[in-house]
């Protein structure tokens, strides 16, 4: 049984940043698929960002400021946000891509001024 327990988020202006972090008891994240995924008000849970060893991969919506990473000797998933516009504004969340666990609270990011 995986828990994931994202952390990072808060209020932020546009065009700032916020690095989210994944942390997980039981789980290492390097033998999975993982990804980033959002959920805004209203609107369906959207991947974001998505990591598999060296491979990337991103949301057009997201690409060119958002960057998804490991760091494996913490075995910690990050997920950096830059250039951030109100439309980031959710909860995110992260996961295993293919086979996920159950869903953590998340973490609530708000771009706003």
């Amino acid at each position: 049984q995986v828990q994931f327990v994202e952390s990072g988020g808060g209020l932020v202006q546009p065009g700032g940043s916020l690095r989210l972090s994944c942390a997980a008891s039981g789980f290492t994240f390097s033998s999975a698929v993982m990804s980033w995924y959002r959920q805004a008000p209203g609107k369906e849970r959207e991947l974001v960002a998505t990591i598999f060893s060296s491979s990337t991969n991103y949301a057009d919506s997201v690409k060119g400021r958002f960057t998804i990473s490991l760091n494996n000797a913490k075995n910690t998933l990050y997920l950096q946000m830059n250039s951030l516009k109100p439309e980031d504004t959710a909860v995110y969340y992260c996961n295993a891509r293919y086979r996920p666990s159950d869903w953590g609270q998340g973490t609530q990011v708000t771009v706003s001024s």
